[in-house]
């Protein structure tokens, strides 16, 4: 992968294409000890909502140059601290919208 800016990277797919992908947040979990990265590759699934993603990231902390890693969530105990988080952010977005 490839870290082309701060907001956005580059991922190849299965079939070899380039795919640019639009970061939404990160966030380190004191629970698992791990980092996640919550990122779209802007697509949109069947009922019209853009598709998100979640992957634990091992971050460029060398600061060396060494590519940004993804790797698959693997537990329902992760799956359980971004759901969590997701459905926090999305309360906070309806409340901001209500105040409006």
């Amino acid at each position: 992968m490839k870290d082309n800016e701060k907001n956005s990277f580059t991922v190849i797919n299965d079939e070899g294409k380039e795919i640019t992908c639009d970061v939404l947040f990160t966030f380190d979990s004191d629970e698992t000890k791990k980092s996640y990265i919550v990122y779209t590759d802007n697509t949109k699934d069947k009922d019209g909502n853009i598709q998100v993603y979640a992957s634990i990231f091992k971050p460029d902390t060398d600061n060396d140059g060494t590519p940004m890693e993804l790797l698959p969530i693997e537990t329902d105990k992760e799956w359980r601290v971004i759901e969590s988080i997701l459905s926090s952010l999305q309360d906070e977005i309806k409340n901001s919208n209500n105040e409006e």
